[in-house]
């Protein structure tokens, strides 16, 4: 197993690795639905709208409307903080449930690709669209599987991946 593609929160197994994915998370002291809703959170500059995006009724219609705020709607300084809160919303999601651990961790040194089907910029940034793509959530996936392979056994390299 070379390659592991998902994209869509509804396949299976591999759909849990969406942040569509409905699996509730705490993070920062919040509740929050799903891994987008608590990644999202981060990006609202006012509190109304962070209300906003959270009051949106599905995980896919919160990513649209957050892609879609004006500039002075999103917080200062996001695009050099988004991945580090990625990273952060991950890691609380897969260590939260345990069952989403061990798949991760059942995916070996397989890459994982995030395969969108529309071609649009945060679907390049995020995964791929017919390969091509930055892929940084598959990027940000193997890097948390190599920390908690790490962590699960101590005599494991993360730099060997």
């Amino acid at each position: 197993m070379d390659e592991i593609r998902f994209y869509r929160a509804s396949e299976k197994p591999y759909g849990a690795f969406s942040n569509l994915f409905r699996r509730s998370v705490t993070f920062e002291g919040e509740f929050f639905a799903t891994s987008e809703h608590a990644y999202q959170a981060g990006k609202a500059r006012k509190p109304a709208v962070k209300q906003w995006l959270m009051a949106a009724p599905s995980p896919a219609l919160l990513a649209m409307a957050a892609h879609g705020l004006y500039y002075w709607d999103v917080a200062p300084g996001w695009s050099a903080t988004k991945f580090d809160r990625m990273r952060a919303v991950l890691r609380a999601k897969f260590t939260q449930h345990a069952d989403l651990g061990a798949l991760l961790l059942s995916t070996g040194n397989a890459t994982l690709i995030e395969s969108a089907t529309v071609d649009n910029e945060v679907n390049r940034l995020w995964g791929q669209v017919n390969g091509v793509g930055r892929n940084m959530l598959g990027m940000l996936l193997m890097e948390l599987r190599a920390e908690l392979r790490a962590e699960c056994d101590p005599t494991y390299s993360v730099a060997a991946e």
